[in-house]
């Protein structure tokens, strides 16, 4: 299977149960963002540039874990700034485990073999590490050298410890496809579970700031649809976690709706709307977000801060909850899960 049975069957029952009870809005992965400090500073991050002022706060241990309770996603995906740096991160995530949530922690890497004795193999964990290319094109990312070598031996040492490791690669303007065929055949021997991928999505805080290095590096919808058509191939090569159903999206072969609302933000100010890339207001609770912002207002055709988006986690819900369905996407999604 792609993902590990628990994962899939919590996923599946969760979806079910929310849509026999009617609910038209519901969060599938939640992201909490316990801090948004980090060691490096990535050419295309937002989230340096956008809570600049407030980039030394962070979360207790308790508010994550209270925002854990009170959004039900069954995923929390712990991302940043770099998780890694986070104080408490081993304690938060036994707390979160033992709410039998599934956990993505999103890292770059780097203190994942410095902080392994904190953590502790299971089904329901994975370490997500951000590779952008192989080493000379990862490390001009994120403007260190040095990072590819110390996150493969953090990928490393996870495998031989038993842990389920994943990898998340951001495909730029100038993104060279072959390389990334070259990346994945790598990561394959070293044992990585699993591939996301996504576009290079155009953060509002990294166009206010460097306008002329945004239109560098980030993809328009229709560059997007341009690149992914010539990596259909290449990625059917290769264990993808992204599902087909987007995969085909950012291809050009259908069009899906933005949920943004499937992957609520929690972070330091509180429950970030609309989405992940957007904040016009930071809401105390989950319900405030998920009953006062006005969803219909954004996504493609609707807000020009939209246009060119085509973000996983704006996206991928669409394909998990069917929406914009098409006949054979069942049984597609299935294979997908099985295989």
């Amino acid at each position: 299977m792609r993902f590990p049975l628990s994962l899939t069957t919590t996923m599946i029952g969760y979806i079910a149960k929310k849509k026999l009870t009617g609910q038209k809005r519901f969060p599938l992965v939640l992201m909490l963002e316990p801090l948004h400090a980090c060691n490096l500073t990535c050419t295309g991050c937002g989230r340096i540039r956008e809570y600049e002022t407030s980039i030394k706060e962070k979360l207790t241990v308790e508010e994550c874990l209270a925002s854990v309770d009170e959004c039900p996603a069954p995923i929390v995906s712990i991302c940043g700034g770099e998780p890694m740096i986070y104080p408490e991160i081993g304690r938060l995530v036994r707390d979160i485990l033992r709410r039998r949530k599934h956990i993505y922690l999103c890292t770059n890497g780097m203190f994942i073999k410095k902080k392994l004795h904190e953590f502790k193999p299971t089904s329901r964990f994975f370490f997500n590490v951000h590779l952008d290319g192989l080493r000379q094109t990862h490390d001009k990312a994120v403007e260190r050298d040095g990072v590819f070598d110390a996150a493969v031996e953090g990928i490393q040492a996870a495998k031989a410890a038993g842990f389920l490791v994943c990898t998340n690669t951001t495909i730029f303007k100038e993104t060279d496809l072959a390389e990334i065929d070259a990346l994945f055949t790598y990561l394959t021997k070293l044992g990585v579970d699993g591939f996301l991928i996504s576009p290079a999505y155009g953060y509002v805080a990294v166009h206010e700031t460097n306008p002329q290095g945004a239109a560098e590096i980030f993809l328009t919808r229709d560059d997007i649809r341009a690149k992914f058509k010539e990596a259909e191939k290449l990625l059917k090569k290769h264990r993808m976690n992204s599902s087909p159903v987007y995969l085909e999206f950012l291809s050009g072969k259908r069009e899906l709706t933005c949920t943004a609302w499937g992957n609520p933000t929690r972070n330091i100010k509180g429950w970030k709307g609309p989405c992940y890339l957007i904040t016009d207001e930071h809401h105390e609770t989950f319900e405030d977000l998920m009953e006062k912002t006005p969803w219909d207002e954004y996504g493609f055709g609707k807000d020009p801060r939209c246009e060119h988006c085509m973000v996983h986690c704006g996206y991928e819900p669409s394909a998990a909850l069917g929406v914009n369905k098409k006949l054979g996407d069942s049984l597609k999604m299935l294979m997908w899960q099985l295989t």
